[in-house]
């Protein structure tokens, strides 16, 4: 009766109030926030004030307030842009078969590696697969560019696989989308089972130990306890994942690609660099870049809203 009094006392204190008591009981784990609370305030909150540029003429000379007010003038020209159906087409195609490959892949590998029984070779196999996340973008893509020449690794198998006659794949836009996603999977899928791997390390052992007293297998154990077991981070990342649909980093792909494939190429985060920073069109700019954002929460609360009614895990 007591524990129950005291739950509800609980629940009915203010906010700040159990915030300032939590602060006082906890002092050093919150100074241990305060680096990241910075972090994210200066480069993430406070940038997004620079967002109401977006519904002006912005003039880097007159700033913000002394330049003319246009309402949501740069909103319909981005979306009578010539260029809006293609960057939207090739954004949205990438993000899902990143979405469709890419996020199993390190699910898969953590659930694989998980069932090695040598501890050796699966700590080697994890440093291999980390490696890559590690290394400079400029270099994973220079190797990418080397690997898909005509007589590259990538392409010397391509052929023999296809017959077809060696190319360099990056020549032709067909192409881009899958090798582009095959790097990605390459560079990160190592580093992105970390979190599944500790996701693991939760589940109880008595649950595999009952499973062997049943009779099940690898196999059954996988199914019926280990993903079951992993489910609710796959559920969080994924909701995560889907939202960020239209975000998409704009390094890797200038640095592969070349007028040629811009047809499939071309993305929303390079066609803002493109207008933004080498066209001097920085409201317009800024209006695609809002309106992406404002696509990608609603997608977010989309995700998190029909997760919590399917299954009851969500994000908030």
């Amino acid at each position: 009766m007591g524990v129950a009094k005291s739950m509800t006392a609980d629940k009915n204190t203010p906010f700040f109030k159990k915030l300032w008591k939590n602060m006082v009981t906890h002092p050093l784990l919150y100074l241990m926030i305060l680096p990241v609370l910075a972090y994210f305030l200066t480069y993430h909150y406070y940038p997004m004030y620079g967002m109401i540029i977006s519904f002006f003429d912005y003039v880097p000379t007159k700033g913000v307030l002394g330049s003319d007010f246009v309402g949501l003038k740069h909103f319909r020209a981005f979306l009578e842009d010539p260029y809006f159906f293609r960057t939207m087409r090739n954004t949205l195609s990438i993000n899902l078969l990143l979405l469709l490959f890419g996020f199993p892949f390190p699910i898969i590998f953590a659930v694989l590696l998980n069932e090695l029984r040598s501890a050796k070779f699966r700590k080697i196999t994890q440093t291999v697969t980390y490696m890559p996340h590690f290394i400079s973008t400029v270099v994973i893509c220079g190797l990418m560019l080397d690997f898909c020449k005509s007589k590259g690794v990538i392409t010397t198998i391509f052929s023999a696989l296809s017959g077809r006659d060696p190319v360099n794949l990056f020549s032709q836009s067909a192409f881009f989308q899958p090798l582009y996603v095959l790097m990605c999977i390459w560079q990160e899928f190592g580093w992105d089972s970390i979190i599944y791997f500790a996701a693991l390390t939760g589940i109880d052992q008595a649950l595999y130990e009952a499973a062997d007293i049943d009779g099940a297998g690898r196999w059954k154990k996988i199914i019926h306890i280990t993903l079951p077991g992993i489910s609710p981070t796959i559920i969080i990342l994924l909701i995560m994942r889907i939202g960020n649909m239209m975000t998409l980093g704009w390094d890797k792909i200038l640095l592969l690609y070349n007028p040629m494939i811009y047809e499939k190429a071309d993305v929303i985060s390079t066609y803002v660099y493109r207008i933004g920073l080498m066209n001097f069109q920085y409201s317009f700019s800024t209006a695609v870049g809002v309106f992406n954002s404002v696509i990608n929460f609603i997608l977010l609360l989309s995700a998190n809203a029909v997760s919590r009614k399917v299954n009851d895990t969500s994000l908030w």
